[in-house]
């Protein structure tokens, strides 16, 4: 239960730990920033770096005034560690976001990820993991006003909800994602800290923390393997820009700043994307026969060499002859490494054989005479006619401009039907092929087929940790674009099977990881719902036979069961009214509506005179509606939100079962109520029950 505030209870004390706390924060701040580094640089390379670190410190130390700097307490029965024989006495420890010691080192607050922390999030009555207190702690603001107490080693005392837990999970969502540090459980709290080694992918419904797991997993990586991590890079891709600004203060807020975020247009931006494609082409384009198809026509463009090579050297000549050269290909073919490394090989390996007769006439060549025959003309031309330079987005022009070339490198992969679709412009047709790099109106599917064409050509630099969010709408082609990025490393994978939305959504996790490079790694269901009310989610659920049959449904652990109506009406003047009510409750409010319907409902709300954001843009106290396209709604969360016209949401797709994954994602925003509005039928999957 939570304690009422009094003068001599135990809150005082926790209160008083709270300022001692964050004085000695304050402290370590300072310290850091008295640092004197003038005499401790060799140059001034080194003091840009070591400034650089000291400043990522600093703001890593940042009390953020609002944020609780410890959440929990865990009282051991023994000190961790020690011999439980010999009765030593327990220890307690303040469980929060970052690690605080006093002047003299001893820890005021422990890091939540540290080995010491873990059970707060796992112990429980049946294992108490030698706990014989765990305390909760409330806030409002930055203020602690109350606890709550589980005695986990007491068999007198029953296991019960906590309250202050399921406060904090249904606390109202104003402004950017936040941590979820306090609330972790103990099924998300193993995929947290599963190892770096292995791979992990997370299939988890709306609301089961899937994005929060994958966040958190990266902050407590970065704990356990930080120097590692440190030289190899972290990373983490979404689906879009707005989700991206929606999560980037999690990470800081753990005191993390040096993870990347990026979409996967982002990694493959090699040309300027200013085309589209129609529906069946992405499809084809994002297949993974594709890779095939460009590797046969990047080496189609090596050729057997039929002429010998002479080099001269002072007076004599000396003389490679073709079937050697010929073998000396085939050798670097059979090797299957990248077509660069190949041709960067081939002239040192021509030169070794002059080398070799040159050593046979009672030479004594060293590597410099190699390196100085490996540039002599002769090799080079000879090299430049095997085996040319190739620039990965003309081949992906020639491809998609030459019906010819796609074919000879298309035969027995791609049919003549999937040839055509691809094909920027056909014999007889009015639209011409582009005849440059710069004139083409390059697609995002064809951003990632020159991204794995370069790859072919230059190994792609790999990442020694990579999140992967909504990944369920990737195609296999943006798979590999990811798996090259983390080709060394291992992968988090986030996603929900009956969220895709694209045509070429993913239809199984193991296929998917046989595309990301990832075959091996675990796949971990989440179905515990903390952020969709029961009532919204069991609506939502009437979809899942229909668009992901078989999938678990998501099962609400929320106590509130929420607001959830649906409303018939007849004018979007009720839709606005029904965002006004929403508006009367603390906390955000989302209007998703079908794309096509955003501009009316822009123009109704505008007339109304409610002001409203776009996706990404931070609410504040005064503006606290968001007008969403249901094509943006994936990954955002509101507490009240108003969808408008279901069946349009449906329509707005290309098949009806994209249309009704979309209309899955929509209705599962909510966090604390959902209003469905409608003035024509709404789809008969959701009357079914």
């Amino acid at each position: 239960m939570s304690t009422p505030v009094s003068a001599d209870d135990p809150l005082s004390r926790e209160r008083s730990h709270l300022a001692s706390s964050r004085a000695a924060l304050r402290a370590m701040r300072e310290d850091v920033q008295s640092l004197d580094i003038r005499d401790v640089t060799a140059n001034w390379v080194n003091a840009q770096i070591l400034e650089r670190q000291i400043g990522d410190r600093i703001k890593a130390l940042a009390d953020l005034s609002h944020t609780p700097l410890f959440f929990g307490r865990l009282d051991y029965l023994h000190a961790p560690g020690a011999d439980r024989a010999e009765g030593a006495e327990g220890e307690r420890f303040y469980i929060g976001r970052r690690h605080v010691h006093d002047h003299d080192g001893d820890p005021m607050v422990i890091d939540w990820r540290a080995p010491v922390s873990q059970p707060f999030y796992r112990a429980s009555k049946k294992d108490p993991m030698d706990v014989g207190l765990r305390r909760r702690f409330g806030y409002t603001g930055g203020d602690l006003t109350a606890y709550e107490d589980e005695h986990l080693s007491d068999p007198a005392e029953a296991a019960t909800t906590s309250k202050l837990l399921q406060r904090e999970i249904e606390r109202p969502r104003v402004g950017p994602m936040r941590d979820i540090v306090a609330t972790i459980q103990p099924e998300q709290d193993e995929i947290v800290r599963s190892g770096l080694g292995g791979s992990v992918c997370v299939q988890g419904g709306p609301g089961t923390g899937k994005t929060a797991v994958g966040l958190h997993r990266v902050a407590y990586l970065l704990y356990a393997h930080r120097e590692r991590l440190a030289r190899t890079g972290t990373l983490v891709i979404g689906p879009n820009r707005s989700f991206l600004h929606y999560i980037e203060q999690v990470l800081p807020a753990l005191g993390e700043l040096a993870v990347r975020q990026a979409t996967v247009d982002d990694l493959v931006a090699r040309v300027e994307v200013r085309g589209t494609d129609e529906a069946p082409a992405a499809v084809v384009k994002g297949d993974a026969r594709m890779a095939e198809v460009l590797r046969r026509a990047l080496y189609s463009h090596v050729s057997l060499p039929a002429e010998p090579v002479v080099v001269v050297r002072g007076s004599r000549r000396w003389r490679v002859p073709a079937y050697e050269l010929e073998r000396l290909v085939r050798e670097l073919l059979d090797r299957d490494i990248r077509y660069g490394a190949a041709r960067d090989a081939l002239p040192q390996r021509v030169a070794h054989a002059v080398l070799v007769q040159m050593e046979r006439a009672g030479e004594a060549p060293d590597d410099r005479v190699q390196d100085a025959v490996a540039r002599n003309s002769a090799v080079k031309a000879a090299v430049k006619a095997a085996w040319p330079p190739v620039d990965p987005a003309k081949l992906v022009l020639r491809l998609l401009s030459e019906p010819e070339f796609l074919a000879e490198h298309a035969e027995g992969i791609l049919t003549g039907d999937e040839q055509k679709t691809i094909l920027w412009a056909l014999p007889g047709s009015a639209k011409r092929a582009a005849r440059s790099v710069k004139a083409a109106k390059w697609s995002a599917a064809d951003a990632v087929l020159i991204d794995e064409a370069t790859d072919l050509v230059e190994r792609t630099h790999s990442l020694g940790h990579v999140v992967l969010d909504e990944a369920q709408d990737l195609s296999p082609m943006q798979y590999r674009a990811v798996g090259r990025r983390c080709s060394t490393g291992s992968a988090t994978v986030l996603g929900d099977l009956a969220q895709g939305t694209t045509p070429w959504a993913t239809r199984s996790w193991e296929e998917a990881l046989g595309h990301l490079g990832k075959a091996d790694a675990v796949i971990e269901e989440l179905t515990a719902g903390f952020r969709v009310p029961t009532d919204v989610i069991t609506y939502a659920s009437r979809l899942l036979p229909h668009i992901a049959p078989g999938l678990t449904p998501v099962a609400s652990v929320r106590e509130n069961p929420g607001f959830f109506e649906v409303r018939a009406v007849s004018q979007d003047a009720q839709v606005v009214a029904a965002c006004e009510e929403l508006l009367g409750n603390e906390g955000s409010t989302g209007l998703i509506a079908a794309d096509a319907r955003v501009p009316v409902l822009a123009e109704a709300l505008t007339a109304a005179g409610i002001p409203f954001l776009a996706p990404g843009e931070e609410t504040t106290v005064e503006t606290r509606l968001t007008l969403v396209p249901a094509s943006l709604a994936k990954g955002l969360e509101y507490d009240y939100v108003v969808l408008d016209e279901p069946a349009a949401v449906v329509d707005g797709e290309p098949d009806e079962r994209t249309g009704l994954r979309r209309l899955y994602v929509a209705l599962t925003r909510a966090v604390s109520g959902l209003v469905v509005t409608h003035a024509t039928g709404l789809p008969d999957q959701l009357t079914q029950m």
